[in-house]
């Protein structure tokens, strides 16, 4: 009875303790560098934005002058125009530095991204070798050479059936040399038969010349003959 109530005891006043102080909280992630280019890129804005105040501010300045006769009221725009000037030359020379910090912090992140991509790659390139050593495994180089030799014995086999199926049936054999000769003696027959009626005819489109008129033919005078049937000779 004593232990228990001693750790309720205990507990009570650890309870009490945290009420009192609060708890621990738990420690935030440490800031990457997309964090601290982002943080860098906004404080160069911010900058950025007070020079272009200031440019306005010493053009307003400069307009003043302008309008303004030599002595002591321009004397004194003028120093203001100095100080903002001085002002403008410190903030360009820390966003200057803001830009070369965000830029080296932006190589040193492509940098670290490449790394964890070579990474990834040598990752992937190790499994998938892996599973090609598996998959080789599995197959058999003499196993695809006799499927390689079968289907080309299939192959030639199908040839031959198709040669067997296109033979003539029942026709008579004719010796190559006079299917030749008979081819020939076609083409000059054709030539006989064609030729030369085709270049003795006129052009086609061409009119034809109108026929001569007939002359009558006149009748032959008549010959006197002798007793022995021949053309008799005039008396001179």
């Amino acid at each position: 009875r004593r232990t228990w109530s001693s750790r309720g005891q205990f507990g009570r006043a650890e309870s009490s303790m945290q009420r009192l102080f609060g708890t621990s909280k738990p420690k935030a992630p440490p800031p990457t560098l997309n964090d601290v280019i982002a943080s860098a890129e906004g404080r160069a804005e911010s900058v950025d934005k007070k020079i272009a105040k200031l440019d306005a501010e010493l053009k307003k300045y400069k307009d003043q002058m302008a309008k303004m006769r030599d002595g002591p009221q321009k004397n004194m725009v003028k120093q203001k125009a100095l100080r903002v000037l001085k002002q403008k030359k410190t903030y360009e020379q820390q966003l200057g530095n803001l830009q070369q910090q965000s830029f080296n912090m932006e190589q040193a992140n492509y940098a670290a991204q490449s790394i964890k991509d070579t990474q990834l790659t040598v990752s992937a390139m190790k499994t998938s070798i892996k599973t090609m050593k598996k998959d080789f495994k599995q197959i058999n180089i003499s196993q695809v050479e006799d499927l390689q030799d079968d289907m080309s014995d299939l192959l030639e086999q199908h040839d031959e059936i198709q040669d067997i199926l296109s033979r003539d049936y029942n026709a008579p054999e004719v010796d190559d040399a006079d299917l030749e000769a008979e081819f020939d003696s076609l083409g000059d027959m054709a030539l006989d038969d064609g030729f030369l009626d085709e270049a003795l005819a006129p052009p086609s489109g061409v009119p034809s010349a109108p026929a001569a008129a007939a002359t009558p033919a006149q009748p032959a005078a008549a010959t006197a003959v002798d007793e022995f049937g021949l053309p008799q000779v005039p008396a001179s």
